[in-house]
Parts: structure tokens; C-alpha cells; sequence
């Protein structure tokens, strides 16, 4: 998957005349695949279980227009434009209806016994007549200043000095988790790597995040935004000009932080131990006494909440909700979390790779566009990756269960 990044990432810049690999693109890359990344996560567990979610995209769609009621109409009412938390209240409803929604389907699924498929498929109608409903199809604009900051932009960043910060402390993580995983290895009697290879695999772990702060640092705000920075913090502005990084952007974080959590619940609990269980083998999950119709809901109501914090990195972004906010994400979000490993049998798939899934999609996407392409030509190769992917997962898996025979 990184090799088929980086093919992608040369020869699109190649073909782009040089456009793709900037520092301004790149960043914006990042901030446009962010939403995408977090319902990925949760996506993962939901195909692991042996399920699907036809409906993120219209379930961003509809909490994204309660946010923005809530903060541009309904709260201002209650507690005047100027309070701040508008944006935590905004946010915290957003959060609850996804749930809500997550916990509905949950329960229809795993209770009723009514098909994924057709409980999303109806959910992507049903969610999106709601988003355009609540306003009758208006548009809700501008957001709280401090809800925009989740969608990056100007304000929506952390800075150089601070995305040196997570840069070094990313680095010390990888190095205590390398050292931490290799030292249980050697408790348990299992085999170790070659102390070079471990070396190299953290090297190139570390190289990479120490790439990406120096990306997010070469990027300048533009100098008249810069200039009113100086002029608000006293500062003199140099004959030459000013230079202010971004960093690292704010829905940038917000997705590793999402990538991180979902990875935990997958990796170091009982929750996401009995997903996989119940992915791979449901039966055999079920007479070992997992109560599979409650992690079937649970799952359904955590994709329910990262919808909602995709929702506020979406209206965040754009500054506004609208009905058709999230069209067609259920297509990218699918089609990333296959691409990035996620097997449509259910029972393998990881976070990292869904995450990574994400980023190659949006690249192309992004490629395209530089490149010219008209929409329907990015949506047939947008398609045929995803068939493509489909095919290698099912050519996968047939090679695995010959293996195991």
C-alpha cells in the first residue's frame, strides 16, 4: 500500500507538471481526506464483523445540518452569539444524534435480524431526506469561529512550535512501542527480529513523521494573513516579509486521534476482541457465550459517533451545512477501507490500513483534478479501484484457505 502511494504520488506530480508534491498541496490533501479517515476507522469494524454501512455519507449529511441549527440558530437564542461554548454544545448534539442513529440500526440489525444492507441502504434515503428536511434545503452558514477551527484553514492550525512538539513526541511513542513489543517477545518466548530490522523498521517509522511536520512547516500563511498576526501579537514585520508555518492542521490530528482509539478498542480490548470473533467465525463466537447481538449494536453506535466527528470536520471545513453534505462518502469510505486491507468476509482488517486506504483515494481524486480530469472520468476510476480492490481481497483469501488446506 505505501509503494502504491508513493507510484501514485510521483507519477500524478509528473503528469501534474510538478503541482502535486508541494508543500500547499500536500497539506491540503491531508485536511480533505481527514473526514473521510475517521469514519474509515470505524468502518473497519464494521465490515470485521460481517457487516456493511451504506449510510455514513448521509448520516454526516443530517448531523452536520443539527450542528449547524444548533450553533447558528438555537443556541445564540439561549445564550447570545458571543458565549464560547456554543461550539461544545453544537458539537456534543451532533455527537448524540450519530449515536442515536448508530444505536437505531444497531438494534434493527441485531435484534430484528433485518439485513446490514438493507437497514443502511435505507438509512442513506432515510437520513438524507431528514438533512435536507430540517431547513427545507437551505443552507445554515457561517459556523462559530471556534467550531471552524476543526476544519483546518488559517486559524485551524497548531503552528510550527507545537507541531514540533507532536512531531517529537510521535517519535518517542514509536521508539517506546518498538522497545515495549520487542521486550514482550522476549517474555512470551517468541521469535524476535534481527536487531537491525527492528532498527530500520522504527527508523523509517520515525523518518516518516518527521516528514510530515517538515511539510506542514514549509507551508506559509499567506503574508497579509501573517501581517495581521504580527499587528495583533505587537510584533515588528521585517522589510523582507513574514513567515508564519501552519503546522500541522487541526483535523489532521483529530484523525490519527480517531486512529488511534479505534486501534486500541480493536487491538486491546475485550470489545475488540469479540468483534473479530464474530467476524471471523459467528457461531462459533456465540456458543463461546459473546453476547454477538450487543457488540453488533455497539459497533453500529461507534460508527454512529465517528460519523458525527467526521460531520464536524466536514462543516468545520466548509463553513456551512447543507442537505447535500456527504454525497457520495459511503463510496470513498468502503472504498478505502477495502483498499487498505479490510476483507468483505469479515473477521481481518486493520485501522492503519483503512487510514492509509484513505489517503490513496483522495490522492487520486486530487491527482485527477490537477491533472483536469472531468468528474465522471474521476468517478469510473474511483469505481474501478474499487472492484479492482475487491478482486485482490477475494484472490487473497482464496490463497490463504488453500494455504491453510
Amino acid at each position: 500500500m505505501l509503494a502504491a502511494l508513493v507510484l501514485i504520488w510521483v507519477g500524478v506530480d509528473i503528469l501534474s507538471g510538478g503541482a502535486f508534491l508541494t508543500p500547499r498541496n500536500l497539506w491540503n490533501l491531508s485536511v480533505q481526506t481527514a473526514s473521510v479517515m475517521v469514519m474509515a476507522t470505524g468502518m473497519v469494524l464494521v465490515i470485521v464483523a460481517r457487516h456493511i454501512d451504506l449510510s455514513v455519507g448521509s448520516v454526516l449529511g443530517v448531523v452536520g445540518m443539527v450542528m449547524g441549527v444548533t450553533q447558528t440558530e438555537f443556541l445564540p437564542r439561549l445564550m447570545g452569539y458571543d458565549s464560547p461554548f456554543i461550539w461544545i454544545l453544537a458539537l456534543a448534539a451532533g455527537v448524540a444524534v450519530g449515536a442515536a442513529i448508530g444505536l437505531l440500526h444497531g438494534v434493527i440489525i441485531a435484534y430484528l435480524g433485518v439485513p446490514a444492507f438493507i437497514v443502511t441502504l435505507g438509512g442513506l434515503l432515510v437520513w438524507r431526506g431528514c438533512a435536507w428536511w430540517i431547513t427545507s434545503g437551505r443552507t445554515v452558514a457561517p459556523m462559530d469561529d471556534a467550531f471552524r477551527r476543526m476544519g483546518g484553514g488559517v486559524e485551524g492550525a497548531i503552528g510550527s512550535t507545537w507541531t514540533w512538539v507532536v512531531g517529537v513526541l510521535a517519535v518517542a511513542a514509536i521508539v517506546l512501542r518498538a522497545l515495549h513489543a520487542r521486550r514482550r517477545r522476549q517474555q512470551v518466548g517468541f521469535a524476535l527480529r534481527p536487531v537491525w530490522a527492528e532498527v530500520v523498521v522504527a527508523g523509517l517509522a520515525c523518518a516518516g513523521v518527521l516528514t510530515v511536520v517538515l511539510v506542514a512547516n514549509s507551508y506559509d500563511l499567506p503574508p497579509r494573513v501573517a501581517e495581521r498576526i504580527a499587528a495583533a501579537r505587537g510584533l515588528v514585520v521585517p522589510p523582507e516579509g513574514l513567515s508564519i508555518a501552519h503546522g500541522l492542521a487541526v483535523p489532521v490530528l483529530i484523525a490519527v486521534g480517531a486512529g488511534i482509539v479505534v486501534t486500541f478498542l480493536a487491538r486491546r480490548t475485550r470489545f475488540g476482541r469479540y468483534v473479530f470473533a464474530l467476524g471471523g467465525n459467528p457461531e462459533a463466537a456465540e456458543l463461546s457465550g459473546v453476547d454477538t447481538r450487543r457488540i453488533t449494536v455497539l459497533v453500529f453506535v461507534l460508527m454512529g459517533v465517528l460519523c458525527a466527528v467526521a460531520a464536524a470536520i466536514s462543516t468545520a471545513r466548509l463553513n456551512a451545512a447543507t442537505n447535500a453534505q456527504g454525497t457520495l462518502d459511503e463510496l470513498y469510505v468502503i472504498a478505502a477501507t477495502v483498499i487498505g486491507g479490510t476483507s468483505l468476509g469479515g473477521g481481518l482488517g486493520t485501522v492503519a490500513g483503512a487510514m492509509l486506504g484513505a489517503l490513496v483515494m483522495q490522492s487520486l481524486q486530487s491527482g485527477m483534478v490537477l491533472m483536469g480530469l472531468d468528474t465522471p472520468l474521476q468517478n469510473i476510476v474511483v469505481g474501478l479501484v474499487l472492484v479492482v480492490a475487491v478482486w485482490l481481497d477475494r484472490l487473497y483469501r482464496s490463497r490463504t484457505l488453500k494455504g491453510a488446506a
